[in-house]
């Protein structure tokens, strides 16, 4: 068997590969952020914690990062190749969305973490740091460099006859390797989100010699289990990809060499599948290792949305009743408080 059949028949299963992977990881993460936020959203219970509110934002950019990979996929189908290396727009774009949405998610979670460290803490000054109002002006701050940043980041990516789209200015190869990738994006966050989670899972634990309401007690032990499995989950999705990029910024492979090119795709293709499971994998985790998320999550479905949809699309009798209404919300909250 000749090379070029060898390396031919390794492009075309790293392209089948990447098609049914992007389509399965968009529904996944599709269903999960859109889950994640009815419950963040919907519960009173979540509504003034800062925790609840930086996993919203998350679970947004998440979603627009699912939608930047729905896209890269059915490009992938179109041209057997996600079309970066054709259209420079597209090779641009494709940089600054997704850079923008990995900052944003990575230190959301960090944000997370250090809420819930602050928020547990047997110090009284230490709790009243972290308000919401706070976190709000923390996250705008967030995401407006985030967006800079993968504008100025990404619009140095360019598409090369031979190497496709890469960076094409040594600045920016020097930037990506010794600060975006191994810092900004990799040991950083890693070490804030591992730090904090820790000391917050420490503060919970003793939790119990504390007075407060069981209803907070509940909420921050929930909250803290989430983060702590969150975190664990980031940290070894992340890593082999930033490490990766690392190296094929500073070794791009020529497709000229067939079968290097051809094994590069392969490795690309699953290292990125593996990687993107960080943009829907907290919705699952939340349900795994959290019964009490499991009956939120059932209490949103059933007795938010659903009633809401009976009540604007299935009304067979059209008769509501105006006096039975708070009732229901009154009802509804305290369910939220005993779950």
């Amino acid at each position: 068997m000749s090379t070029s059949s060898v390396s031919d028949g390794i492009l075309n299963f790293a392209t089948q590969y990447s098609i049914y992977t992007g389509y399965i990881t968009f529904t996944f993460g599709f269903i999960g952020n859109v889950l994640n936020l009815l419950v963040f959203t919907q519960l009173k219970l979540f509504r003034s914690n800062g925790c609840a509110f930086y996993i919203t934002i998350e679970s947004i950019s998440n979603l627009l990062y699912q939608f930047l990979t729905i896209s890269l996929t059915i490009l992938t189908s179109i041209y057997q190749d996600d079309a970066t290396g054709r259209f420079s727009f597209w090779c641009k774009l494709r940089y600054i969305v997704g850079q923008t949405c990995a900052l944003t998610t990575y230190y959301m979670i960090c944000f997370t973490t250090i809420d819930q460290f602050f928020s547990t803490n047997h110090r009284f000054n230490l709790r009243q740091m972290c308000t919401l109002k706070l976190g709000r002006y923390f996250a705008f701050i967030l995401i407006c460099f985030a967006i800079i940043h993968g504008v100025v980041v990404g619009s140095s990516y360019n598409v090369q006859p031979t190497l496709g789209c890469i960076l094409s200015n040594y600045a920016g190869i020097q930037y990506s390797t010794y600060f975006f990738y191994p810092i900004l994006v990799g040991l950083l966050p890693v070490a804030i989100a591992s730090s904090f989670s820790i000391l917050a899972y420490h503060n919970v634990r003793r939790i119990v010699r504390r007075q407060l309401p069981i209803v907070r007690r509940k909420l921050d032990k929930q909250i803290t289990a989430m983060v702590l499995m969150r975190v664990i989950a980031f940290v070894f999705l992340v890593l082999p990809f930033v490490t990766y990029r690392i190296y094929t910024i500073n070794f791009p492979v020529s497709k000229g060499m067939p079968m290097a090119y051809a094994i590069g795709k392969l490795i690309q293709a699953i290292l990125t599948s593996i990687y993107i499971i960080n943009y829907f994998v907290n919705f699952y985790l939340f349900i795994i290792f959290s019964p009490r998320f499991r009956r939120q999550i059932k209490l949103v479905l059933v007795k938010k949305c659903w009633q809401r949809w009976k009540y604007w699309c299935c009304s067979i009798n059209n008769q509501i009743e105006p006096g039975n209404i708070p009732e229901t919300r009154n009802s509804q909250i305290e369910s939220e408080e005993n779950i």
